[in-house]
């Protein structure tokens, strides 16, 4: 079993609350602790979100706490009410994410009322803020997220295997059924590619410079169109194997046209892949395969002439009419990958002084 990042820093946060609360004197170190297990995040950038967000919470839940129980007292229906308003209120503030934690400070400060109720809620309070802080600094300080890495594997994991499926679809070595399984699986992989995108997209450099700034804006860029050109590669997957049947019955030399355009493609698309971690110099990847480039306006016409030919002998048109979308979405994948290359050109070309990606080694969180 590896333990991630995530999984060893909320063991650490719920250490140090429980000691800070045991070292404060608090009477129930326990809700520090609680708390230090809801306040944990994934990033940087999202646990500054979520500080200010569990203070609002929180004091939500506090105020709302004293006062239900001033009014009303501290019956279980009272306790279910107050939660329901917590909710609510959290709600139209649109901090949802911080509803269970406030919740934790609603039942904490209404299940136990004792004389000196104003001092007993003060310290709930202050119990559950020391978890949501312990667990801020310990996401500040220790293991930091390296989204580049992660994110960089995982696309290079995930459009392997997507090449490596388009590759045995064309050659007949698959089982229906199952591909089908396996291209659900990629399609949720591309999802959380967006996901942790956008959690590389939101991390912030804290001692920023504009050299470092500009540099991160043109990684996003690229690292965008590396998820796009994948996505465009799994939709070609996904178009190969719903009009497997029809591609069957096509003339095998348009069968073998397509496979081998589709080989260039693929071909090229692990060419940029190691191009962009600086495995192939810069145009290499042009200058490999200028003889098989892809040409848009020939797969178009080779495309009519077949249909035409295929018309003119066997008179079932219907057939070809079914491979339009598989063509449009092969030229749309070409289109991305011949994107993505003069965009990695670019960056490797006009910004060489800040061009390094810092990819370490693959790592799981």
């Amino acid at each position: 079993m590896k333990l991630g990042a995530r999984i060893v820093k909320t063991g650490i946060a719920i250490t140090l609350a429980l000691f800070v609360a045991q070292w404060l004197n608090v009477p129930t170190p326990f809700f520090a602790g609680i708390a230090a297990i809801f306040a944990i995040q994934p990033s940087i950038y999202k646990s500054y979100q979520s500080i200010i967000e569990h203070v609002q919470a929180n004091l939500i839940g506090a105020i709302l706490a004293i006062i239900f129980s001033l009014l009303f007292g501290h019956d279980p229906f009272i306790i279910g009410l107050t939660a329901i308003f917590v909710i609510g209120i959290n709600l139209k503030l649109k901090i949802e994410n911080t509803i269970p934690l406030a919740l934790v400070t609603v039942i904490a400060i209404m299940e136990s009322p004792g004389e000196n109720f104003f001092e007993f809620a003060l310290i709930r309070f202050s119990t559950v803020m020391i978890g949501i802080l312990c667990a801020f600094l310990v996401n500040l300080i220790f293991l930091p997220p390296k989204y580049e890495t992660r994110l960089y594997y995982k696309v290079k994991l995930t459009t392997e295997d997507i090449l490596k499926w388009i590759r045995i679809n064309m050659r007949h070595g698959t089982e229906h059924h199952l591909l089908k399984t396996d291209i659900e699986m990629l399609h949720q992989r591309v999802l959380k590619l967006e996901q942790l995108f956008m959690l590389y997209k939101e991390e912030r450099t804290y001692f920023p410079t504009l050299k470092k700034s500009s540099s991160k804006a043109r990684k996003l860029v690229i690292f965008r169109q590396l998820i796009v050109t994948s996505n465009r590669a799994l939709y070609t997957l996904k178009m190969l194997h719903r009009l497997e049947n029809e591609l069957h019955h096509m003339p095998v030399e348009y069968q073998h046209y397509i496979k081998a355009e589709l080989d260039h493609l693929v071909n090229l698309h692990e060419q940029i892949l190691l191009k962009f971690v600086g495995k192939i110099k810069q145009h290499n990847t042009s200058e490999m395969y200028e003889e098989e480039r892809f040409n848009k306006q020939q797969f178009i016409d080779e495309f009519m002439a077949h249909k035409d030919n295929w018309c003119e002998y066997e008179g079932n048109v219907e057939v070809w009419y079914h491979l339009f979308p598989l063509v449009s979405k092969i030229i749309d994948y070409s289109d991305q990958l011949e994107h993505l290359d003069k965009l990695i050109d670019s960056f490797q070309k006009y910004h060489v002084d800040d061009n390094e990606f810092e990819i370490g080694a693959n790592e799981e969180e």
